[in-house]
């Protein structure tokens, strides 16, 4: 429900593989050539195919639930899955957004557990809880301790076959109002309208992917109580279910836990199959549409086949070839050599029975549109032509095999291996599917792939532009159906089957009914055993900090510096992010292609970042490449080429990013909130993107990075961190062999500071930042603390959990279960390194901004004000907090996180060991007087992004002094 829209379909390759930022010239010679040719072969992909295995097995009750179980004894945790046959396209007219409003009423409680279905997940320590919805199916997870595997079936079962006499009209009136106040979230981003705009004219009238899965507002609002309850009667049977545990359990225990939950369920109504073709359009269409963006986007859209057609597989590599990939065919033509484009894509969407392949292409500034459409069909023709080459279609497959790979450390969630084989069953029939779909993946040649992939770019384009400029409509009235005769040019036949045809009876339950009349107790937990932190220091000093997880073949590695966004002077605001940007355009040895073709032939991920207070650069790599993959990685930190040439793009991209910033609501707020906190002198006084002063961007030089980078990331500020398949002997000798010989430069090394005064808020105001008609505020609050982020603040932390830092908080009950007014509200203690802050953070429907902040306020004043938490509140933290702990480190990757903060925050090894004990100490006083002296709002400052319009009349009621001003401009705007 945080993230109601998302797919882990594993066939859309493409969606797999973001492409990561690589915008440079090709300005290689010889030498670099010589170089990548030099590298060492990476293991061959078949290998890496082998390594992807989920063995399970299966079994099917009497009332058709079919279920899939795979053993990973790794950590004492299950994950549990169930996937319904039920999607957005088996809605009929009038009815849009159903499968999806029904899906966040089945998070509101069923007969025998009422109340929020989060509070006993979170009771138990549930990881990975969540459910989405898609045009194809609903499903529902959570990662629990094996413990409380029988309460999570208790209460997935019981949603299943008991839900109805929960479901109330008050339950459903507060859902509408979530779900629509989710539709305005999405609506009022830049490039929120297009969506509509690419399902309504790929897709004819009545086709079942003509609508977008969050539906139409007069739809929502029209739902009945009888509505959503045939609803369910009709889709969430047994058998139109996959139920998956993965983990901590055998096939034995799996069937007569699932026997005794499910068993007694009566089967539903048979769900008819859908019959869906790939529409194709008359002719090539083109429509221009306006929007709060930063530059103008290209779209070349097409209507192509699903998992049901084998042309999907071919489709979706050509489409990583062309624009998935940082060494793709349209970054290599538009961005670098041509320069017309600061970013492309292209990517295959591919559903059950039908998808899309997408390319566009965001116009470089001063660039004229038309050019840039006119390359882009150049580029897409010549792809047509030509094809894919052998290497390029290997490293696709490869990059795509490496994904699969890191998958298989997570049992659960979006995107772990119960969701892998639930996707298989459902959608090709076979849960092995993805085996199957990598080993055909293999086979493919380049004149297949160019083949399939001309065949269906031939068919007649949609065209569509988004221009900058003031929307000429909203979103409320997109997302439903629109019949024929209503859409001029692409009214077709209804291809829609009504799901509602075939009622009936379920069939009589064989199985006795289980005792429902309490939840399940929770069996025995086992607590977390943090793995072995070891240490190793290279010859030229850097230290190593190691874990040995085994579980994929898979290393997680992080070189850590004490820099950050910090480190950047007060007249040279987002030096770090450029740097960084330009530190994707290649080393001394690769050029930025060559570069990004070294990290696809290894499976490598590879990247830099940073945050307030620490500049990294992370390793994502395959256990048989790592040694090639740290020489990688080591070039990349150690040997940036900074060229000319490049840093022009990276200018202009750095400032299409602050532009793009400058129409973000979110980030608008926060680019406005940091200076008035924090004030402009202080290092957290910044815009926290860290994207920084567009003027500043403009006049960087490549020896300003030259210098910035040699000053500051240096072996003596370094650490590295190295976590997963390999043991610390293997991986010190590697480390040294790249790192080792890296020494400091003579100059003393630079030290940030932070000495800079806190300006001191006198008391509560409102900062209204004008942004015409935008559907929804976002409302954004904080103060200063007094408080260090390495202070122990899991008290405070603690404090904030209970009013706005989880799910079942106070400010999220009120505003989203009670009221109805957002998508989800949160508040946030804040730890960097130096001052810690206290924020909130709330979209909101934009006419019931006022009301929002007057509630905001009002639970604040209770909280801080006597009504403290309460037993149930500190029983709800405290269980879900330990309970959890086994589960929050089940990748390396998390528990490289773990140790990169006892280290850098000189905690002890057995920290994250510690943490039951210090939570059960907690008490009700104790968060309470944390409560008092951090979250007092008398003098918090709130920044709200809306409509002037809307919005000013609203906050008359608050009492507060209101300041409002336009929307920033970036520079040339």
């Amino acid at each position: 429900m945080r993230y109601t829209f998302a797919t882990a379909s594993l066939a859309a390759l493409a969606l797999s593989l973001g492409a990561s930022p690589a915008f440079a010239d090709n300005h290689a010679g010889d030498a670099m050539e010589a170089d990548a040719a030099a590298m060492p072969e990476p293991a061959p992909l078949a290998e890496l195919i082998e390594q992807v295995s989920i063995p399970y097995e299966s079994f099917k009750l009497d009332n058709g639930l079919t279920v899939l179980v795979h053993t990973d004894r790794k950590a004492p945790v299950v994950g549990v899955s169930v996937w319904y046959g039920v999607g957005s396209k088996h809605e009929p007219k009038g009815k849009t957004g159903f499968a999806h409003l029904f899906e966040h009423l089945m998070f509101n409680g069923s007969e025998n557990a009422p109340g929020d279905f989060f509070e006993p997940l979170q009771q138990v320590g549930a990881t990975d809880f969540n459910g989405t919805t898609w045009f194809d199916r609903t499903n529902y997870f959570e990662t629990v301790p094996t413990g409380a595997l029988d309460r999570a079936l208790m209460l997935e079962s019981d949603r299943m076959g008991y839900l109805l006499g929960a479901v109330t009209q008050e339950k459903l009136d507060n859902q509408i109002g979530v779900v629509q106040n989710e539709k305005r979230q999405g609506d009022n981003q830049p490039y929120g309208l297009v969506e509509y705009e690419q399902l309504e004219n790929l897709y004819p009238s009545g086709h079942p992917y003509h609508h977008s899965t969050i539906g139409s507002m007069d739809d929502l609002s029209s739902a009945t109580l009888e509505d959503v309850k045939q609803w369910f009667r009709d889709n969430y049977g047994p058998n139109n279910a996959i139920l998956v545990l993965a983990g901590d359990i055998d096939t034995a225990t799996a069937r007569q836990k699932v026997t005794k939950w499910f068993g007694a369920i009566p089967a539903g109504p048979a769900v008819p199959k859908l019959d869906v073709s790939v529409p194709m359009l008359p002719e090539a269409a083109s429509k221009t549409i306006y929007d709060q963006v930063a530059t103008t986007r290209i779209y070349r859209m097409w209507a192509v086949p699903g998992l049901n057609n084998p042309d999907y597989l071919p489709l979706s590599a050509g489409a990583i070839v062309l624009g998935g990939l940082a060494s793709s065919r349209l970054d290599n033509a538009l961005v670098r050599e041509q320069q017309m484009a600061v970013r492309v894509v292209a990517s295959a969407d591919i559903f059950a029975q039908a998808g899309q392949l997408v390319v566009y292409a965001d116009a470089a500034p001063g660039k004229d549109p038309e050019d840039v459409a006119a390359a882009l069909d150049a580029e897409i023709a010549k792809f047509m032509i030509e094809g894919p080459t052998q290497d390029e279609l290997d490293r696709a497959l490869t990059t795509y095999a490496a994904g699969q790979i890191r998958g298989l450390e997570q049992v659960g969630g979006f995107s772990g291996k119960a969701p892998t084989l639930a996707e298989g069953l459902l959608y090709q029939g076979d849960a092995s599917s993805y085996r199957k779909e990598l080993e055909r993946a293999a086979k493919l040649t380049p004149a297949q792939v160019r083949d399939v992939t001309a065949t269906w770019m031939a068919r007649p384009v949609f065209e569509l532009r988004v221009e900058p400029g003031e929307r000429k409509e909203g979103g409320e009235n997109r997302g439903g159906y629109i019949w024929a005769g209503e859409q001029s040019g692409l009214a077709g036949p209804a291809f829609y089957s009504n799901p509602l045809m075939l009622q009936g009876a379920g069939a009589a339950a064989k199985v006795p009914e289980a005792d429902r009349s309490k939840l399940p107790e929770v069996g025995e937990l086992k607590p977390l055993d943090f793995p072995d932190i070891e240490r190793a220091t290279l010859s030229n000093g850097i230290k190593v900090y190691f874990a040995r997880r085994a579980a994929a073949p898979v290393v997680s590695v992080r070189v850590h510096f004490d820099a950050g966004y910090a480190a950047d002077p007060r007249d040279k605001l987002g030096i770090t992010s450029m740097m960084l940007q330009a530190m994707d355009e290649g080393t001394t040895h690769l050029d930025s292609t060559a570069l990004a073709i070294a990290k696809e032939r290894y499976g490598a991920q590879l990247g830099g970042g940073a945050d307030a207070d620490s500049t990294f650069f992370t390793l994502g790599a395959l256990a048989p490449n790592l040694a090639p993959s740290l020489d990688l990685l080591a070039d990349y930190v150690r040997s940036p080429a900074f060229g000319e040439t490049d840093l022009e793009r990276v200018r202009t991209q750095q400032l299409t990013r602050i532009r793009n910033e400058m129409n973000n609501p979110g980030a608008i707020g926060q680019r406005v909130l940091s200076p008035i906190l924090f004030g402009s002198d202080h290092p957290y006084g910044m815009p926290p993107s860290g994207t920084g002063d567009p003027a500043v961007v403009a006049a960087l030089t490549a020896q300003d990075l030259r210098d910035f980078h040699g000053m500051w990331l240096r072996p003596d500020k370094a650490q590295i961190f190295i976590v997963g398949d390999t043991t610390l002997a293997e991986a010190t000798a590697q480390l040294e062999q790249s790192f080792g010989k890296w020494q400091a430069p003579a100059v003393t090394a630079p030290v940030k500071s932070y000495d800079a005064p806190i300006p001191v808020q006198t008391g509560s105001r409102i900062v209204l930042v004008n942004r015409p008609n935008s559907p929804q505020s976002v409302i954004i609050g904080g103060r200063v603390l007094e408080g260090k982020g390495t202070d122990d603040n899991l008290s405070i932390a603690a404090a904030n959990e209970v009013f706005g830092g989880s799910f079942l908080s106070r400010i999220n009950m009120n505003l989203r279960e009670t009221k109805g007014w957002s998508y989800g509200v949160r508040s946030l203690f804040q730890q960097p390194q130096d001052r810690t802050s206290f924020l909130i953070y709330a979209p909101v429907q934009a006419d019931r901004t006022g009301d929002s902040i007057a509630e905001l306020r009002k639970d604040l004043t209770a909280y801080v004000g006597g009504q403290g938490v309460t037993g149930e509140e500190l029983t709800r933290l405290i269980n879900g907090n330990v309970r959890e702990l086994p589960g929050s480190f089940e990748t390396s990757g998390s528990v490289l996180g773990g140790i990169v903060n006892i280290v850098t925050d000189k905690r002890p090894d057995n920290y994250y060991e510690t943490l039951a004990a210090k939570y059960e100490a907690l008490t009700a006083d104790q968060l309470d007087a944390q409560a008092r002296a951090n979250f007092k709002g008398d003098d918090l400052v709130f920044v709200i992004v809306g409509d002037a319009k809307v919005v000013e009349p609203q906050l008359e009621q608050l009492g507060l002094p209101v300041e409002v001003r336009e929307m920033p401009k970036a520079e040339g705007e």
